[in-house]
């Protein structure tokens, strides 16, 4: 994938909820068939916690989601409804950020991986998920 890093905006459908990422051009979103994943139809690309940012007054419009091992935040608008964002499980220390609420203009690419979260342990194993919220260096 294009490690040239660029800015990209986003957030919720009703706009309540805007952040920006630091992130390449051209990313691996990953598309998980867990319970919550697979209804909600969330596809993802994962970075480094530092490299994300809530803007204005957004985190006011947020509210949480958590089941099972209450590991993962799941973040949606209290107005709409929307998760554009969350903490994952998967990688602790980074946000999954739903490629479809990237503002259109910056993302070039997405290859779409699969993330088997009905057998979780395997695949965080086998895929290598937890490398994508470190930081280079």
């Amino acid at each position: 994938m294009d490690s040239d890093l660029v800015m990209h905006c986003g957030g919720c459908h009703c706009r309540s909820v805007r952040w920006r990422v630091e992130a390449p051009s051209s990313v691996v979103a990953w598309e998980c068939n867990c319970s919550d994943c697979s209804m909600r139809g969330n596809t993802h690309f994962i970075v480094p916690s530092e490299k994300f940012e809530l803007l204005g007054n957004s985190k006011e419009f947020l509210t949480t989601y958590t089941f099972g091992t209450h590991t993962a935040k799941h973040t949606f608008c209290k107005v709409c409804g929307i998760t554009s964002f969350y903490m994952p499980k998967s990688n602790l220390d980074g946000i999954a950020v739903t490629y479809q609420c990237v503002d259109p203009g910056t993302l070039s690419h997405v290859e779409v991986r699969k993330f088997d979260g009905r057998n979780w342990d395997s695949a965080h194993v086998a895929t290598g998920i937890a490398a994508c919220s470190k930081l280079p260096g």
